[in-house]
């Protein structure tokens, strides 16, 4: 009777042992380099479908939205986005998500919804299936990783229900937008002579903003053609700075920061598409370059990502909503009609009007937020698009590569310069603006 109850206490103690170490077994740890490897299909995906600067902040917004929300219910050091974005819902854990690795959740969430805007999101969805894969290789159970899809696609669907009210879908249907034809104001350029990009983007919903001219830059220096005015030296200052005027390493900047997935080729017979990706993903790849260099955890590097997306996004609203109120002439089609006909700029002009500057706006935004989370002195080396043949180029700083990626416009040719300045400027109140919202959120009930 006495070996029957040893036995017994034995199996039970082994029992509690099994479940016990069952309980605590141990979920392999993802890190910031999975959200730059996404990131990274993003981006490759845009190339493909030749998808434009805006849009492509917001691709990255939202799916950045997705992952940081499933890191906001499952770490309580964050914080769902409620609150902080505008008319953003209440986003709910579903009540089977149980059994799940909530950063495998994360990247999942990211994924399905990436695949769900982006055209040829179907890529996507094979790059998930062999991430997946390889998660099997590092240590998830089958288990583990069906719990785990099933809680990032029920995340991504409600992000994609915020996305559908955002008025994006609406542009199909306004009339198509015509330059107006005048002097001083934009028109198609070579060599393609493409269509304007995105003339209505200031009517979808801000992330962050009150309204999309809540920050109005300046206006730019009124055009003329009087060769003592204020616009015709600026004509000057671009004519002079041409190809031929300009410096290697001011040649090297301008093409470093070139990010035109516009950019043809005129072979002579035919237009060919150049790869290159968009401003707004190289910011993303720089976002990667300092998690990583950072040893930034998973959580954290996630917000980073979500807020330097919220960041490119609304910094192109605002920055859209002047292009096509002030409807400025590039530099390209005022010198060659009122100066030098054989004029070219060092890169290619992209089709959209030229005030102000874009790439000014979003890199000052981004070096803002990634400031915050850094410092003022942090020293990296970008080597975003080294696959694309671009040597690598290192910085003291954020602010340093945004002041240099405003630069590369002057230099390359397609920006005036209060373009430059003043879309820094803007830049900069939009990326405080974004932080402050997201550290000051609006208690909702």
């Amino acid at each position: 009777m006495k070996r029957k109850i040893f036995l017994s206490a034995i199996l039970f103690s082994t029992a509690i042992l099994y479940n016990s170490c069952a309980k605590k077994q141990v979920q392999p740890t993802l890190t910031s380099a999975d959200i730059t490897k996404v990131i990274n299909q993003m981006a490759d995906i845009m190339i493909h479908d030749v998808t434009n600067p805006p849009l492509a902040a917001r691709f990255f917004s939202y799916t950045c939205l997705a992952g940081y929300e499933v890191v906001a219910e499952n770490d309580k050091n964050f914080k769902s986005m409620r609150g902080v974005l505008n008319q953003y819902p209440a986003i709910s854990k579903p009540a089977y998500a149980k059994g799940y690795a909530y950063q495998l959740s994360a990247l999942i969430a990211m994924m399905e919804t990436a695949a769900k805007l982006q055209p040829s999101g179907n890529l996507l969805i094979k790059y998930e299936q062999a991430f997946l894969d390889s998660c099997k290789t590092i240590g998830f159970t089958n288990e583990v990783i069906d719990s785990s899809k099933h809680y990032g696609q029920a995340i991504s669907k409600q992000i994609l229900a915020y996305v559908k009210k955002d008025k994006y879908n609406r542009i199909s249907n306004y009339a198509r937008y015509t330059p107006l034809g005048k002097d001083g104001t934009w028109n198609p350029t070579p060599p393609a002579y493409m269509a304007p990009v995105e003339p209505y983007f200031n009517t979808i919903r801000p992330l962050t903003l009150d309204s999309a001219s809540q920050f109005l830059p300046d206006p730019p220096i009124p055009f003329s053609t009087n060769k003592n005015s204020a616009f015709y030296k600026f004509l000057i200052m671009n004519y002079k700075a041409g190809a031929e005027g300009l410096t290697a390493e001011q040649r090297t900047i301008a093409g470093f920061w070139d990010c035109n997935p516009f950019a043809v080729q005129d072979n002579g017979h035919m237009l060919i598409g150049l790869k290159k990706i968009s401003p707004g993903a190289h910011w993303m790849g720089i976002t990667g370059i300092a998690c990583r260099q950072a040893k930034t955890g998973f959580s954290k590097a996630l917000e980073i990502h979500t807020m330097v997306a919220a960041g490119l996004l609304d910094g192109f609203i605002c920055c859209w909503d002047d292009k096509y109120r002030t409807n400025r002439v590039r530099p390209e089609t005022a010198i060659r009609k009122y100066i030098d006909v054989n004029w070219k700029p060092l890169l290619q002009t992209p089709p959209f009007p030229e005030y102000i500057s874009g790439h000014s706006v979003i890199s000052s935004a981004s070096a803002v937020i990634l400031t915050h989370y850094f410092g003022n002195n942090f020293r990296y080396t970008d080597n975003v698009e080294e696959k694309y043949g671009l040597a690598p180029r290192t910085f003291n700083s954020f602010n340093q590569a945004a002041t240099e990626a405003g630069m590369s416009r002057f230099w390359g040719g397609i920006h005036f310069k209060d373009a430059i300045d003043n879309g820094m400027i803007q830049g900069v109140k939009v990326g405080q603006w974004v932080l402050a919202k997201y550290n000051n959120p609006v208690v909702l009930h």
